[in-house]
């Protein structure tokens, strides 16, 4: 009996050690302890081991919750140290939810489930939410599916969340709750789609207006989009023209996507398709009243009626303004009368013509400016094969480089010209289809070539000398008005010797032979070799001839005294 009471040293060590054992497997394991008493704000618990602890009491309770424990309650703590220096364990009740939560809650993270939390703190980025033990980050933008401005009424209350991500070495954990709202409302919406039908008409409200169209919801967290062309039959610029956010509309179901549940609506469609029949509405050639839409680069959009546009493209807006740009023809809202060019019922597309409204200034101008007329205009533009010369109505005509003059080459006589200057010019040819007019310069004078009138080939004239050049001299028959000639130095004279063109000087006045005449080539050619070629042949005729042993010189000695005489 004594020797169990009093234990020998041996047993006493092997006792000791057998505690000091179960002690070191004790620590950092959550065992079940029992309170034992309340003090202030501590709970002292029993741990075993002839061992007590003390746990805050914000330990015992969830946040936002109302505190609840006594004497007696049996919880779990977490063994951090059997004995610290006041001789107690140092215990959690938090760690011991924490490594419960963990384990609970990775097996909810690989298995896709949701899990049930309390957001408790607002932190920088976001929020705090315990998780049964263990905290998570909630980020702001991960609160809800749209921004929340306020997120008091979300706080303090037991909600699901998702698992985006965990990290228990770092003992990080990210959650959502925009996650479960967003499947929540995808089960709804699916739910909602399978019982609409395309072509359904539904009553919806208008919850955003952007650019491109409204979103109008048909039922809660299921809405639809309406796109801008969908709104009305007639042109809409933007949306807030139509509708405005909480306006209720009526719309029709125009198609369901049925992998994305995606809703395409539409409110013209509860309307009849003013396109139907528009091509006997608006017969090609039938003249109407509209008012401009819109203008862009290409032309502009006039409506005929609600939901019926065409285009007036720049190119059948003005006879004479071409290249220019539509707004400086037509303005937004302007009133105008058009001509029907093209219908395309299948299409959707109206052609119209707005010059042809409108007198046709070429026919105008050829009615009050028949060809042969002369008008005078200015010098619009100068290229490189004629002039452009403005006259009626913002028009031009073109003077080609053949119509400048007469006798000079087009290439030497447009260099006379210059832009701005007033010139007067001849109506040649004017083509309203084609809308072009011909002018010509040179037609205002009159034609050299006219001035040889009755001369045939073989007659003798009087020119004047206008040039002296290497190869001959240019001459002017009859004077001033008439045309020009020239002569090669091969025909200056009979004698060789004198066929030479410095023995000419500019304003001497001669005589020469036409030896060919073509005024519709306007080719005339002259030669005093063949004049005094003749003379001599006439001479011979008249006085005799080297045979009868009269000399060459007498003979045309005596043909010269006798025409001397003839003129005295």
């Amino acid at each position: 009996m004594s020797e169990t009471l009093n234990p020998t040293r041996d047993e006493f060590a092997e006792m000791f050690e057998a505690s000091v054992v179960d002690r070191q497997t004790f620590e950092q394991t959550v065992v079940t302890g029992t309170i034992t008493g309340i003090e202030k704000d501590m709970a002292i618990v029993d741990v075993g081991l002839k061992t007590e602890g003390r746990v805050p009491l914000r330990e015992f309770t969830d946040p936002g919750a109302e505190f609840d424990l006594k004497v007696g309650d049996q919880v779990d703590v977490f063994i951090d140290r059997i004995e610290n220096a006041q001789g107690e364990a140092v215990i959690s009740r938090d760690r011991a939810r924490r490594e419960e939560a963990w384990e609970r809650l990775e097996k909810s993270f690989e298995d896709e489930d949701r899990v049930d939390g309390i957001i408790f703190n607002r932190v920088k980025g976001g929020f705090t939410v315990d998780l049964g033990g263990a905290v998570a980050f909630l980020p702001g933008s991960q609160v809800d599916i749209r921004p929340v401005r306020d997120a008091t009424p979300l706080m303090n209350i037991s909600q699901p969340f998702k698992i985006l991500k965990m990290d228990k070495r770092r003992g990080n954990i990210v959650v959502s709750r925009r996650s479960v709202l967003e499947e929540d409302r995808a089960e709804h919406r699916q739910e909602v789609v399978r019982d609409l039908s395309e072509g359904d008409q539904r009553d919806g409200v208008v919850k955003n207006i952007t650019d491109y169209g409204a979103f109008v919801e048909l039922a809660p967290g299921v809405d639809g989009l309406l796109h801008v062309t969908d709104m009305s039959w007639s042109r809409v610029n933007h949306p807030s023209e139509v509708l405005n956010v909480n306006d209720t509309v009526q719309v029709k179901i125009i198609k369901i996507n049925p992998e994305t549940s995606r809703i395409s609506l539409g409110m013209k469609q509860l309307q009849p398709d003013p396109w139907e029949g528009v091509q006997a509405k608006y017969p090609i050639g039938g003249k109407f009243h509209g008012k401009i839409t819109n203008i862009t680069d290409y032309g502009a959009f006039v409506e005929l009626e609600d939901g019926i546009e065409g285009l007036v493209h720049v190119s059948e807006m003005s006879w004479v303004k071409k290249n220019v740009p539509p707004s400086s023809i037509v303005n937004a809202g302007q009133e105008v009368d058009v001509m029907v060019l093209e219908v395309d019922e299948s299409k959707r597309r109206i052609s119209l013509g707005l010059k042809q409204t409108l007198s046709n200034p070429w026919e105008s101008f050829a009615e009050r400016h028949p060809i042969g007329s002369t008008i005078e205009g200015e010098i619009k533009n100068i290229t490189e094969f004629g002039l452009f010369v403005g006259i009626d109505d913002d028009m031009d005509g073109m003077v080609h480089l053949s119509d400048l003059d007469w006798e000079r080459s087009g290439d030497d006589a447009i260099q006379d010209y210059e832009k701005g200057q007033m010139v007067k010019a001849k109506v040649l040819d004017v083509d309203p289809d084609k809308e072009r007019i011909s002018l010509g310069i040179k037609q205002v004078a009159n034609d050299p070539m006219d001035a040889v009138g009755e001369l045939r080939k073989g007659d003798d004239v009087t020119c004047e000398v206008t040039a002296v050049e290497n190869g001959g001299i240019e001459v002017r028959v009859g004077g001033d008005g008439g045309p020009k000639a020239f002569i090669r130095k091969s025909d200056l004279s009979r004698d060789r010797n004198e066929q030479r063109p410095e023995r000419f000087a500019i304003g001497d006045k001669i005589d020469a032979r036409i030896v060919a005449l073509d005024a519709a080539s306007r080719r005339l050619s002259l030669s005093i070799k063949a004049r005094e070629m003749a003379e001599e042949k006439e001479a011979v005729e008249q006085f005799g001839s080297a045979d009868a042993g009269a000399s060459l010189g007498d003979i045309l000695g005596a043909a010269l005294k006798d025409t001397e005489d003839g003129k005295g």
